[in-house]
């Protein structure tokens, strides 16, 4: 297949999705148009200020949208009265106009004549029927148009649903797929062009049979929600706090779609009775409650507090109500006993826990031939999409495939299901699960089908599986070489080691600091060079401080500094091994994995990283080469320009450290300095290891050597002084408290090099000596030591 090489993404709407798209898109480099409708005649400013105005919106959005506020900037706005010869610089047009067949249809057959004819068009549309959007277009246009159907927000949502008409050509289904994998990070599902697609189609199915059964039980909203989140393995939301966030009228659109094209004259009809918009629903939309947004809807925030509404009452109420306990128990057993537990039990919570999951599997199966080219694409949609961590065959299939088919089968026999309509035959074949290690279920083909074998899915060593599809662990693939409690070093093709940290947290104790020594010391000895990487969303939060509490105990603060040393040691020997170290960043890279991070030959961050030196939050300064860096970096920045005070490159860092700030993004990350211009931001989660080693390969390739120690100057007492005055407002001023301004003077200490001039030359185990004193000091101080105690107990930082 031939490359789709994007230049440039032109994006019509710049509505709440439209705006976000264009965002996402600025965060991956992609150049972007913004277009919207022309302001209003005689309207004073420029003509573009629809598509303007969005994009100063994004800086205020939360979750934000872009990595950096900043690079809003970098959208261009545009409208289509002038600006539609832009469209012929654009590789792909993405629309995001209102969902409105009519003004999708006149959009089109405006820019069809502008279209280059190489791009691919696309609507983001979320349950248009795409056959029907395609009917204006051109003929020479049909093959290059599909949906591709962003979840919001879009840079957070991994799911993007490709939906082709019958005229797509395969060759732009497969350049999309692998342009929004690569590129935009995402987890793509090909869909059938049916209404809503699949996970709208089975989510907001989902939802609604929440909604019945929770009025069928008496539970209310905020007890749903407790239920139906996290404890199920779902999103945190849980229901009626989703629908909230989503938009209830987005919502009711959503149902107003399936009501209309799921209707009784359609032959598609077994569950249309259950497709009723909720009176509750179309209640608070009449009085323009529409959820967060409008700030009420199932739930309204007064105050501090958040309160649900009582439908009975009408009014909002104290929220809080929680799962009984024995629910709780049940929740945690494992799929087959927490189903039967659940079937069985005579609690209400049980009883419509086990309603929603029977009507789930009951929806799910009598739609996957319609709606899906097979069960991965439902179950996977549903992880993407809604934030399930498994998907509803997946849950069967854990849980006995018979068994549960067999319940669900005497419950709509009883007339407890949704729909009277029986499960399929093919339920019933005397099979396991719908996923093996050969494929997924295609109940529209009769078989099981293989996973994408596209060529961009060769860069996932480690992609997402499903239930049953027994794909061996990262943890327990390649050929190991090393072991021990808490770090596993191991090759997949014997030319680079990768270390991988496994331990709750990947929090960094002795145990990992001698992994990691071990493993820089086996790359040296026969390897081009080594990665640090593991399989989750953590890249290190941080130092193990329960590790050390029994040593502190028993030998003070005296006792953790021989293990602190330690730490540095291993932090100099990654930055000097003789092969080169590169830190694959995913998640969270806290305290000592950011220490552990800077010190590495190169960074390949996933585009969602959060790199920060927190120590702070529990009393203590940066204890593992972290301020040395800071020190360092600042010194070599002002090399570059010859004659200048230190201070002015000391002082972001500082402030960083300081106030433990934590870059948002892997962007913000390299801003904050934790990252550097030459390391990789990369967007999909599971392409980080793939470029990790070839970032190592590289650069062994291209004969890697270490860097050479030196002298570093440092800005000295002159510079802790001017610093400790600034501090000295903040304190007085009631923005930090007396323990802060005294944690915030040792850092300064550190990173000026102590009380020295300005311009002394020191190494880098000076800076890490008085690093090491004063992170010593302040474990003595009982402030810290509230701090670390709060912390390890509640797990949240405690402010003294």
């Amino acid at each position: 297949m031939s490359r789709f090489n994007v230049r440039q993404v032109a994006v019509l709407g710049a509505g709440v999705m439209g705006a976000q798209i264009a965002a996402h898109l600025v965060n991956v480099r992609v150049p972007v148009v913004l277009f919207d409708l022309p302001a209003p005649a005689g309207q004073p400013g420029p003509k573009s200020a629809i598509a303007l105005k969005a994009i100063e919106n994004l800086k205020k959005l939360k979750p934000a949208p872009l990595g950096l506020a900043a690079e809003a900037a970098r959208i261009r706005a545009a409208n289509y009265e002038d600006d539609l010869a832009l469209l012929a610089e654009c590789d792909l047009v993405i629309e995001a106009i209102a969902e409105r067949l009519d003004w999708k249809h006149a959009l089109y057959e405006k820019i069809a004549p502008h279209i280059a004819p190489h791009a691919i068009l696309a609507s983001n549309t979320s349950g248009l029927s795409i056959t029907a959007l395609s009917e204006p277009l051109p003929e020479a246009l049909k093959p290059r148009f599909c949906g591709i159907h962003f979840f919001n927000p879009p840079r957070y949502m991994q799911l993007v649903e490709l939906i082709p008409t019958p005229t797509t050509e395969a060759r732009s289904l497969d350049q999309l797929e692998t342009f929004a994998t690569t590129t935009l990070g995402k987890g793509v599902v090909r869909a059938k062009d049916t209404p809503n697609f699949i996970a709208n189609r089975v989510g907001i199915a989902g939802m609604l049979s929440t909604m019945r059964e929770a009025e069928q039980f008496g539970l209310s909203y905020d007890l749903v929600d407790n239920l139906t989140g996290k404890k199920l393995g779902r999103a945190s939301s849980g229901t009626f706090r989703t629908a909230d966030v989503v938009g209830l009228d987005t919502m009711a659109h959503v149902i107003r779609t399936m009501q209309d094209q799921l209707g009784p004259d359609r032959g598609n009809n077994p569950f249309h009775a259950s497709y009723a918009t909720p009176p509750v629903l179309a209640k608070l939309i009449a009085q323009g409650a529409l959820g967060q947004k409008a700030g009420a809807g199932f739930y309204k925030k007064v105050g501090r507090d958040i309160q649900r509404l009582d439908p009975v009452k009408g009014e909002y109420v104290a929220s809080g109500a929680k799962a009984e306990p024995v629910i709780d128990r049940i929740l945690k057993k494992a799929p087959a006993e927490r189903l039967k537990l659940l079937r069985e039990s005579t609690n209400p919570q049980a009883q419509f826990l086990w309603a929603i999951l029977r009507n789930a599997f009951h929806y799910a199966a009598v739609h996957l031939g319609s709606i899906a080219d097979s069960a991965r694409e439902v179950d996977l949609a549903m992880r993407w999409g809604f934030g399930m961590q498994q998907g509803p065959f997946e849950l069967w299939q854990a849980a006995g495939w018979q068994q549960v088919a067999g319940w669900v089968k005497a419950d709509i026999d009883a007339g407890k299901a949704l729909s009277s309509a029986p499960l399929p035959d093919w339920v019933f074949d005397g099979r396991s699960g719908v996923h093996t290690p050969e494929g997924s279920w295609s109940a529209a083909q009769g078989m099981y089908l293989p996973r994408p074998a596209l060529p961009v899915y060769r860069r996932q060593h480690f992609p997402e599986t499903v239930v049953g599809e027994n794909a061996v662990p990262a943890l327990k693939s390649g050929t190991e070489v090393f072991r021990n409690e808490e770090v596993r070093v191991w090759t997949l093709d014997g030319e680079v080691l990768i270390a991988s940290i496994d331990c709750k947290l990947h929090l960094i104790s002795p145990t990992v600091t001698a992994g990691l020594l071990k493993a820089v010391e086996l790359a040296e000895a026969s390897y081009q060079g080594l990665v640090i990487w593991s399989p989750d969303d953590v890249f290190s939060a941080g130092a193990n401080l329960e590790a050390l509490m029994p040593v502190f105990m028993k030998a003070g603060a005296k006792g953790i500094a021989p293990e602190e040393k330690k730490l540095q040691d291993l932090m100099l020997r990654v930055r000097y091994a003789s092969v080169p170290v590169v830190a694959a960043m995913r998640g969270l890279a806290l305290g000592g994995g950011c220490e552990l991070a800077v010190h590495c030959a190169r960074r390949v961050a996933a585009m969602e990283s959060y790199v920060g030196l927190v120590e702070v939050g529990v009393g203590l300064i940066p204890g593992g080469g972290g301020l040395a860096y800071i020190a360092r970096r600042a010194a070599e920045k002002a090399a570059t320009a010859p004659g200048t005070d230190l201070l002015p490159f000391l002082k972001d860092a500082f402030q960083a450290a300081a106030m433990a700030t934590v870059g948002t993004s892997a962007l913000e990350s390299r801003q904050l300095g934790y990252l550097q211009d030459a390391d990789v931001i990369v967007a999909h989660k599971d392409e980080l290891l793939h470029v990790a080693l070839g970032q190592a390969r590289a650069l062994a390739d291209a004969g890697y050597r270490p860097p050479q120690k030196s002298l570093i100057p440092v800005a000295g007492r002159s510079a802790i002084a001017t610093i400790r005055a600034s501090l000295v407002a903040m304190r007085d001023g009631g923005f930090i408290s007396a323990h802060d301004f005294h944690i915030a003077g040792l850092i300064a200490e550190v990173v000026c090099g102590g009380e020295v001039d300005a311009g002394t030359v020191v190494t880098e185990e000076y800076l890490m000596a008085l690093e090491r004193q004063r992170f010593c000091a302040l474990l003595e101080h009982p402030k810290t030591q509230e701090r670390i105690m709060g912390m390890l107990q509640t797990g949240k930082p405690v402010r003294n």
